[in-house]
């Protein structure tokens, strides 16, 4: 038993545990609600992270069109080959992270495909 422990004897020793365990890394003043997620608190970091996913995405379609241009670029024709070899990886992983995302309903620009 800890000393803490013997010296109150009239005070509930669970509670002085738990008081112990949330100064030691317990909660840090968020409501019960953040902590397990909340009733909202879940909705905006999936639409949070749903904003970062449509991010990257645009940031894939930016890096495909700009493959697509070097692929044509007469400066570009003598890496050719790896420039499609690139543009064929990028358009694999869009359709893959599309996919792993679920963003099916996404609209892509109108220059791309």
């Amino acid at each position: 038993m800890r000393k803490e422990d013997q010296d109150m004897p009239g005070q509930n020793r669970e509670e002085f545990r738990h008081r112990d365990s949330h100064r030691q890394g317990g909660h840090h003043g968020r409501r019960l609600e953040e902590h397990h997620g909340g009733r909202e608190g879940g909705k905006m970091a999936q639409t949070f992270r749903r904003g970062r996913a449509l991010s990257f995405l645009d940031h894939l379609y930016v890096k495909r069109d700009t493959l697509k241009k070097q692929v044509n670029d007469p400066d570009f024709q003598a890496i050719k080959d790896v420039v499609s070899g690139e543009l064929k990886a990028v358009d694999q992983i869009i359709h893959e992270y599309i996919q792993a995302f679920e963003l099916y309903d996404t609209k892509q620009p109108s220059d791309s495909r």
